[in-house]
């Protein structure tokens, strides 16, 4: 037994030493049982939880495989994704971002999987990802083969599937102590490379168009205070140096949209 310990035993009663043992063990248990607790608040702190929302066949996995520097999976790039997809973009000094690529058809999975990124494990930012109008059709259900549908109809389905997302984004915008954050990412630069102005100004607030009414919508009904928005061209992929829009300049653009993400994360 230590000097202090024979101190402790001398000068308290035994009443008086039980208590101060049951309040030692309480402290130690309460710190064991908030430990997980800071750990996953650390977590969130240093990789957020970012959903990736958007129609089928907009590149979602695309552009997040190119976001975390992993290849495409060919068959997904196809059909696209019945699941939830998982991905981490590790960064610098312990930082990065844990990905939840929501599936874009409207299917049993697809409503699980937006009820638990925005209700149930609530993320800490979206990327929205639009296509104006060149999402890859698809046959129902992801099954394979060619399907076909004008840009006009594209146009009108993405923006149903905006009207579903924006609606569980402002739900959860209001319940949230801190401000969110959405990116609406437009991608498939590539096939419109002199047009990028424009189209980022159709779904950009406050430029009267449809997509951008909606858009005003979801700010009235979160508060401006409560969510932030940006919106960024993006591609996931280019051509030869010769090409209208080179490789170099798709990278340019991701790495962009990486920046944009570690700054509203409070990374850089």
């Amino acid at each position: 037994m230590t000097q202090t310990s024979s101190r402790i035993k001398t000068i308290l009663p035994t009443s008086s030493r039980t208590a101060l043992g049951a309040t030692v063990a309480t402290g130690v248990l309460t710190a064991l049982a908030q430990a997980p607790e800071r750990i996953s608040r650390l977590l969130r702190d240093r990789y957020p939880m970012v959903a990736v929302t958007g129609m089928t066949g907009v590149g979602k996995s695309q552009l997040v495989d190119r976001l975390t520097r992993r290849s495409t999976d060919d068959a997904v790039a196809q059909v696209g994704s019945a699941v939830m997809e998982r991905r981490t973009r590790k960064g610098a000094r312990l930082h990065g971002f844990r990905f939840l690529v929501v599936p874009g058809d409207n299917a049993a999975t697809r409503l699980s999987a937006l009820d638990e990124v925005f209700h149930d494990q609530p993320v800490d930012g979206v990327i929205h990802v639009v296509a104006n109008g060149h999402a890859t059709p698809r046959r129902a259900g992801g099954t394979t083969g060619t399907a076909a549908a004008t840009r006009e109809e594209q146009l009108a389905a993405e923006l149903e599937d905006w009207t579903i997302t924006s609606h569980r984004i402002a739900s959860m915008a209001v319940r949230r102590h801190k401000p969110i954050w959405l990116i609406i990412a437009v991608t498939k630069t590539d096939l419109y490379p002199g047009e990028i102005d424009d189209v980022v100004r159709y779904y950009s607030p406050g430029s009267g168009s449809p997509f951008a009414e909606r858009v005003d919508a979801l700010r009235a009904l979160a508060g401006g205070a409560k969510l932030s928005i940006d919106v960024l061209p993006v591609s996931a992929s280019g051509g030869d140096r010769k090409s209208a829009f080179p490789e170099k300049r798709a990278g340019a653009m991701v790495d962009a949209l990486a920046d944009r993400l570690g700054q509203l994360s409070g990374h850089a």
